[in-house]
Parts: structure tokens; C-alpha cells; sequence
């Protein structure tokens, strides 16, 4: 772990140190004081610390830079630190987070269930038989909803792909030359077909593909959602 971390003393000198790089060759002890929130007298004794120990380098009044050996510190201290934040962001808060599941039985806040997707929805179980548990936090019924969290293992799913196709914009005026009947084969094995716009609503529409979701933003800049997806390849 960064020292920075361990005792106020060095975190005071990584700061102080931080600031010298940022502002060298003319370092102002008072600035400094000012941005780690100590006196400029506790600044001069850092840095007259940091000068003994061979990390600063005096070049004249008000003049320091960092030394070789003080970015080597400072990068080591850095790297601890960036770390300790990223096993906090990627393990400690990602255990924490909340999600909400469908519950297929009954479940009370503290029982561990086993998670899966199901229709692309997230689903719980009670038990802890799967590759993927976490904890309810929350009293519900089957078929309701109940948030989770503590996540632990991988969720098993089925990989699927996407399909992108593109439809002229109608300020181009070339959005009736859709080809339905290309349009029609190219969504034909799709399990979802989601358009986006309304030109790709329009061009689904005349050749007859059955859009399962779709979002066409209007004047308002509203959006009109119709019908979830399930899980399965989409085609746009």
C-alpha cells in the first residue's frame, strides 16, 4: 500500500512534493501552504526535509526542482496509490452496487440467490448453485422485482451479434429508396429488430419487418419506447 495511505506525514510530503513538480523552478511556499492546507512554515520544513533527503534540489531563492530520485518517489507513491483506487472502483464498490433482479421465488432481504439472464432480464433464485450469487436486499414476491447486491462469480449467457444497417435520413430525400424486399431478407433471422429513428421506423414499416423496440425522437426531443427486447441477435 501507498505510504501516502498509511500516515498523514507522508501523505503532507507527497502532496508538497506533487506541487513543487507542478510548479518548478519558482515555487511559492505560500501557494503551496495554500493548496495542502498547512502553514508555510510546515511547507519550509517539508521542503528542507525533502532537500536533505536528496528528492529536491535548491536552485536559488524561491527556486527548487524535483530530482531524479524525487520523480522515482513520487511515480512509486502515484502508482500505490492508483492501485489502491482501482481495487476500490473495480472490487470493494463493485461488490457494493445494487441492481434490481426478477425473483422466481419468494425471497427476503439477506438471502443469497443464484443470478442468470433470462429474455435479456436479470433473474434471481434463491440458493447459491450457480456460477453467479449475490445477496437481496429487499422482500419480494415471486415475479416481482428485488434489488441485489454483492455480486460475486460470472453470469452464464449466450453470446449473440448485431446487425447495423443504415437508412438514408429523409433531409436527403433518399429515404423511400430503401430496398424493403433487401431490408425484409437482412432482418429475416433476426430474434430482435430495433430501429432507431424515425426513417428506419418508417422503412420497417414498408417492408413489413416486425420492429420489436423502437425510438424516434420527435420536436420535443422525447423518445417513444415500444416493447423491451429479448435476449438473441438484434438487427438495427
Amino acid at each position: 500500500m501507498s505510504g501516502a495511505l498509511e500516515d498523514k506525514r507522508t501523505a503532507t510530503r507527497f502532496r508538497i512534493l506533487a506541487e513543487i513538480a507542478d510548479r518548478q523552478p519558482a515555487v511559492s511556499q505560500g501557494e503551496i501552504a495554500e493548496a495542502v492546507g498547512v502553514t508555510s512554515q510546515a511547507v519550509s520544513e517539508y521542503i528542507r526535509d525533502l532537500v536533505e533527503d536528496g528528492l529536491v534540489e535548491k536552485q536559488g531563492r524561491s527556486r527548487y526542482r524535483v530530482t531524479k530520485e524525487g520523480v522515482d518517489w513520487l511515480f512509486q507513491e502515484a502508482r500505490a496509490l492508483q492501485r489502491f483506487a482501482e481495487h476500490v472502483t473495480d472490487d470493494v464498490l463493485e461488490s457494493v452496487n445494487e441492481d434490481a433482479a426478477i425473483v422466481t421465488e419468494d425471497v427476503a432481504a439477506g438471502d443469497t440467490v443464484t443470478l442468470s439472464l433470462r429474455e435479456g432480464l436479470l433473474h434471481a433464485t434463491p440458493g447459491d448453485d450457480g456460477p453467479a450469487i449475490g445477496v437481496v436486499t429487499t422482500d419480494a414476491e415471486a415475479g416481482g422485482a428485488a434489488s441485489v447486491t454483492g455480486f460475486e462469480g460470472v453470469i452464464e449467457m449466450e453470446a449473440g451479434s448485431v446487425r447495423v444497417l443504415q437508412v438514408p435520413p429523409a433531409r436527403l430525400a433518399e429515404s423511400d429508396a430503401v430496398d424493403s424486399d433487401a431490408l425484409a431478407a437482412a432482418c429475416d433471422d433476426a430474434d430482435i429488430v430495433v430501429a432507431a429513428g424515425v426513417e428506419a421506423v418508417v422503412a420497417c414499416r414498408h417492408a413489413e419487418v416486425d420492429v420489436r423496440t423502437w425510438f424516434a425522437p420527435g420536436n420535443n426531443g422525447s423518445n417513444r419506447v415500444e416493447r423491451q427486447p429479448s435476449s438473441g441477435s438484434s438487427r438495427t
